[in-house]
């Protein structure tokens, strides 16, 4: 899977939204292959038309402030692309780092939301939603003692 940056290049370097959507579609065929029994009513994004599930694990060898990995996956070309250029900005870091993540400044450097329709820039804005939630909930959890 590319990285943010890598990403980030590769969406200045193409100017044709075709071309960008063509990339789009295939950051999302990069997606590592979640499991159908991932697949769970738990685990899909609410507010999305589209159907969206993610799943993460927890790498505690920092307890104050967990890593968390993600899988996601969709049932739409281009929605399982935006969930791999979401993958590639907050899977693999710390809670705090997502929950700090600023994904406007992301969205308005890719162009993404105004070359959206309205219903997957808020399934967008809803993914980001759930990934941010699970970051809190894990930070959350690591204060309990």
């Amino acid at each position: 899977m590319a990285s943010l940056q890598q990403i980030i290049d590769d969406f200045e370097f193409l100017d044709d939204w075709e071309d960008r959507y063509r990339y789009v579609i295939e950051l999302g065929r990069t997606l590592e292959h979640m499991p159908e029994s991932d697949k769970t009513e738990a685990s899909k994004v609410q507010g999305c038309v589209s159907q969206v599930w993610l799943v993460y694990r927890i790498d505690a060898s920092d307890p104050q402030d967990p890593v968390l990995f993600f899988i996601g996956d969709s049932d739409a070309h281009i929605v399982r692309g935006l969930v791999a250029i979401m993958l590639a900005a907050c899977s693999g870091k710390k809670a705090s780092e997502i929950i700090a993540f600023d994904e406007g400044a992301l969205f308005s450097k890719l162009g993404l939301i105004e070359h959206l329709t309205p219903q997957r820039a808020n399934g967008l804005r809803s993914l980001v939603a759930r990934i941010k939630s699970e970051a809190k909930a894990s930070l959350e959890r690591s204060a309990v003692p």
